[in-house]
């Protein structure tokens, strides 16, 4: 079942702990909720956990939240989100990649970027003051996970 589960403060700990290892991030604000095996949710709101847990057994819940994140299994990492890159955008110290105007605006059509950074792994997307979300650094590109629903049209000539 892809039930919504609360994250206790151990569960949470280990999050805050690779977030600070990747971007060196040091404290989410909030409640992590986790939907799946993957996909992670900030909440602040004022419900409790007790009745979150209360309102799951009720009814389902199928989000609560942002989206912020998602568990990377097979990489060992966390892939933040566009928003998560955003809510956390104070805190991310390490691992930003700088984009010029024209390589943003091919990022936020969804291209991937043939650029080597010399690094592996994720990296958080940044123009100017503007973080938007995470790519993924190999030998020759950085990969684009931004969702089609929200990418950039490509200009009609």
């Amino acid at each position: 079942m892809n039930y919504l589960k609360i994250l206790n403060n151990k569960e949470k700990a280990k999050i805050e702990e690779k977030l600070g290892e990747q971007f060196g991030i040091e404290k989410i604000p909030g409640i992590i909720l986790q939907r799946g095996e993957e996909r992670l949710f900030l909440f602040s709101g004022n419900l409790s956990e007790k009745e979150m847990n209360i309102l799951e057994k009720l009814a389902p819940i199928e989000r609560v939240g942002a989206y912020f994140a998602k568990i990377v299994p097979g990489e060992n990492g966390i892939r933040l989100s566009i928003e998560g890159s955003q809510i956390l955008s104070s805190q991310i110290k390490k691992n930003i990649f700088e984009l010029d105007e024209k390589q943003a605006e091919e990022w936020m059509k969804g291209h991937e970027l043939p650029i080597k950074t010399g690094s592996h792994g994720f990296l958080i997307m940044k123009y100017g003051l503007d973080f938007l979300g995470t790519g993924k650094a190999s030998e020759q590109k950085i990969g684009n996970f931004i969702p089609k629903n929200r990418r950039l049209r490509e200009k009609q000539r």
